[in-house]
């Protein structure tokens, strides 16, 4: 089960986090991955752990929000099965707190970055069909506090993904999106870092228990419910979102 010989897959944000952990877990069941991230040496290093693994992995040096860019790592690949849009940036304020410039951070890259995606790359999943999966959020859905900016791009998301589900019915595209609550990735512990140094580990425990289940997700294991949605187990899914929270948003009461 969960196979994908002979599949190609590009994972954007694929040099760390969620992202690197879905390029590694596809390789793995025998796709070849496009690792696409902006980050070069981070790039680098995910071909190389999945070459020394026994996997196939190509480096795809990109920025998302550039179209230009975008377009010419799409022009460059034989053929497309899976495409993966991880990429994303976060922000912690209110609508008040948030500043233009932030607005306009994460709308070129949470929205316009899987937008750029999403154009460049449903035409070569047209060919055969394919498989897309977006990354939203439980913030898309849910009223979580100072995450103004970042709530609005993931509500986007779920958004283009039921369109785009929509209009490629025919051409045997599937597309979906999941949505995790916290999860553990470097990015936390920078932010932890940067606004509570010296109580890293004490903040850490209060925001693994906001989640029911008592603690963060690992990326693996959201890399876990991506695998199962690119794959032919799931050909009969297409215009959902799958919570992958914990128990975030139906036991939080």
């Amino acid at each position: 089960m969960f196979s994908l010989s002979n599949k190609h897959a590009l994972v954007t944000g694929a040099g760390s986090g969620i992202g690197r952990a879905v390029a590694l877990l596809l390789a793995r069941q025998g796709a070849t991955v496009y690792v696409a991230d902006i980050n070069l040496d981070q790039t680098n290093e995910v071909v190389k752990e999945i070459e020394n693994a026994g996997g196939r992995a190509v480096a795809k040096v990109t920025d998302v929000s550039n179209q230009q860019l975008v377009d010419a790592v799409f022009a460059g690949l034989p053929k497309l099965d899976i495409l993966v849009n991880s990429a994303g940036v976060s922000h912690i304020g209110t609508a008040e707190s948030t500043s233009e410039e932030d607005m306009d951070r994460l709308y070129r890259v949470n929205i316009k970055g899987v937008y750029n995606c999403l154009r460049a790359g449903i035409p070569l999943l047209k060919r055969e069909g394919g498989v897309i999966v977006n990354m939203c959020s439980i913030a898309a859905t849910v009223g979580i506090p100072d995450r103004f900016a970042y709530s609005m791009t993931k509500g986007a998301v779920y958004s283009m993904t039921l369109s785009v589900a929509k209009d490629y019915l025919k051409e045997q595209i599937r597309c979906n999106c999941i949505s995790p609550a916290r999860v553990h990735t470097p990015f936390v512990d920078g932010f932890l870092k940067k606004n509570y140094p010296g109580k890293e580990a004490e903040m850490f425990e209060k925001l693994s228990k906001t989640q029911p289940i008592g603690r963060m997700a690992r990326p693996d294991e959201i890399a876990g419910l991506i695998l199962y949605l690119c794959s032919d187990e799931a050909s009969f899914i297409t215009g959902c979102d799958y919570p992958i929270d914990g128990g975030f948003t139906k036991l939080n009461n």
